[in-house]
């Protein structure tokens, strides 16, 4: 049976864009360590998501293209295929985005943030178009944040073009007197774990989802696996990289290619 490692970048959020960046470098190489083939960070790692009361400094296309190249060189140190939560400037506008890197360090692209949150409108510009990715065995997509737990259809493209793992990269604090959850899919916490089960159940895949480390975070980082079932998660608020064995097999997306567009 084909396994891959996989790891999941469950970091605090950074206090500096430059932090970001050697925060992103040293869980690259920890990955590596660990023998993952390929880590994914929480959305907008690299330079911080903007809203929920973060506000980073303004966007700066030197700085990020000089960050993408230090992940680049990172990657390819570590022999790491590395999913970037960051942002990109394409004209005017400003899109979440998810840089994809190949082990050797090479650039394989982006998947920019389609479906944005309300709240999110006059920050982030919705991007266009879908893709997958390959490294190695694995085909992989990317739903970011708002994309996986609202919008299922976005997770279920990616597994009818043949992904067996669809990464998701989100950002979720917690609010003043809401509930603290200590165990996954608690029926009291908020819908969005749930949401996690069911991407992977209805499309029979897996489903990996990535949150920063913080105090009391409604989500925290999971795998779950193509059956519905959680793999592993992150203990919530604990910082650190959530490693996980994937049969590829089991990934049959057998339940995504039977679905008949109405």
């Amino acid at each position: 049976m084909s396994t891959v490692r996989i790891a999941l970048a469950n970091v605090r959020y950074p206090a500096t864009p430059e932090g970001s960046v050697a925060m992103a470098e040293c869980a690259i190489a920890e990955a590596g360590a660990e023998g993952a083939g390929i880590i994914c960070f929480p959305e907008c790692f690299i330079p911080g998501y903007r809203g929920m009361g973060k506000a980073p400094p303004p966007p700066d296309l030197a700085f990020l293209e000089q960050a993408w190249r230090s992940v680049q060189t990172a990657a390819a140190k570590a022999g790491v295929a590395v999913i970037l939560g960051t942002e990109r400037i394409v004209g005017e506008s400003l899109l979440a985005t998810a840089l994809v890197v190949n082990r050797d360090g090479s650039m394989a692209g982006f998947q920019d943030k389609v479906q944005i949150d309300p709240s999110e409108e006059g920050t982030y510009s919705p991007g266009t178009g879908r893709r997958v990715f390959q490294s190695g065995a694995v085909t992989f997509g990317v739903v970011i944040c708002h994309e996986g737990w609202r919008y299922p259809e976005t997770v279920r493209w990616a597994v009818r073009q043949g992904a067996q793992i669809v990464f998701h990269p989100h950002f979720h604090q917690a609010e003043p007197g809401s509930y603290r959850p200590s165990s996954f899919a608690d029926p009291a916490n908020t819908f969005h774990e749930k949401a996690m089960l069911c991407r992977a159940a209805e499309n029979t895949c897996y489903f990996a989802s990535v949150n920063f480390a913080s105090d009391g975070s409604p989500t925290t980082s999971a795998v779950v696996r193509p059956d519905g079932t959680v793999l592993c998660y992150q203990p919530y608020g604990r910082e650190g990289l959530l490693v996980a064995n994937v049969e590829l097999e089991a990934a049959t997306g057998v339940l995504a290619t039977r679905y008949k567009p109405v």
